[in-house]
């Protein structure tokens, strides 16, 4: 079986840094359109940044100059770099890819379990 494995998050203060990790478990023929999402409680789920095959990057306002968002395709993995945090930055965050499993005709969405970040003094 294949899934989106997340790391990284954890408690830190206002103005740290903290580097979250999205590994493939399992095989895959490729990931396409891997992007990191969050979820406040009491609040929708947010995009906070997506990278494409090419490279290309995108950020949500909020974030923007904050985070950085990169892939090592070699190691199927994916990372969000945040720094300058904030404890509005305070959410669970989410992986996400389109990943093309052996076997199967077309991509299908997944999404990782989720990791908790928490900003507070």
């Amino acid at each position: 079986q294949v899934h989106l494995v997340e790391s990284g998050g954890g408690l830190v203060q206002p103005g740290g840094s903290l580097r979250l990790s999205c590994a493939v478990s399992g095989s895959i023929l490729s990931i396409s359109g891997p992007a990191w999402y969050r979820q406040a409680p009491g609040r929708q789920r947010e995009l906070v940044a997506a990278i494409s095959n090419g490279g290309m990057t995108n950020y949500a306002d909020s974030v923007k100059g904050r985070f950085t968002i990169s892939r090592d395709n070699a190691k199927n993995t994916v990372y969000l770099q945040m720094n300058s945090l904030k404890p509005e930055d305070t959410a669970v965050y989410y992986c996400n890819a389109a990943l093309w499993v052996p076997g199967t005709v077309t991509r299908r969405d997944y999404w990782g379990q989720g990791t908790q970040v928490t900003v507070s003094s």
